[in-house]
């Protein structure tokens, strides 16, 4: 039995193996420059530094949503019947809340994943946003993202929340 690779295969795989290692590289610097964003965005908000934040959004258009739990949706409805279970709103609404707010505010990451090509990447995390130290509410979030000439910008996000049971 011959054991040989035809060599057609070989190579096939002998060319292949450096564009794998090259994309799987160029993989890692995109999921580094990513990070890079996500760690920007934390810091921004404990700064309340608008201009740095609102910088990691392209500018034109983009999806933004926050869902309610089921849970925590029950107990808005029971006070509010007509309340939305989700609410669209924008990164230049949240922007204009971090940077005047009053409030010391930060937002802590967990389980953090970055899925990406190279061209596009999608950030999902589990998250808990603080108020003057206080769980304002938790929950899981998503972004998505595109790398622009001038780097990695937020295209949409979308965030679940879970509301802290009132005592």
């Amino acid at each position: 039995m011959n054991r040989t690779l035809p060599i057609g295969l070989f190579l096939a795989v002998a060319i292949g193996f450096p564009c794998a290692t090259l994309a799987a590289a160029a993989s890692s610097s995109a999921q580094q420059d990513i990070q890079h964003v996500v760690d920007a965005f934390q810091t921004a908000i404990v700064a309340k530094d608008g201009k740095t934040l609102g910088g990691l959004f392209l500018p034109q258009g983009g999806a933004w949503f926050t869902v309610l739990s089921d849970d925590s949706y029950a107990r808005i409805k029971a006070r509010s019947p007509g309340a939305p279970k989700y609410k669209q709103g924008s990164y230049t609404e949240f922007v204009q809340m971090v940077a005047t707010s009053k409030e010391a505010m930060e937002e802590k990451f967990s389980n953090v994943r970055i899925d990406t090509d190279g061209a596009v990447a999608s950030v999902y995390f589990d998250f808990v946003f603080l108020l003057n130290g206080a769980q304002n509410n938790r929950g899981s979030e998503t972004w998505h993202l595109i790398k622009t000439d001038d780097g990695w910008k937020i295209t949409s996000m979308t965030y679940s929340a879970n509301l802290p049971p009132k005592g």
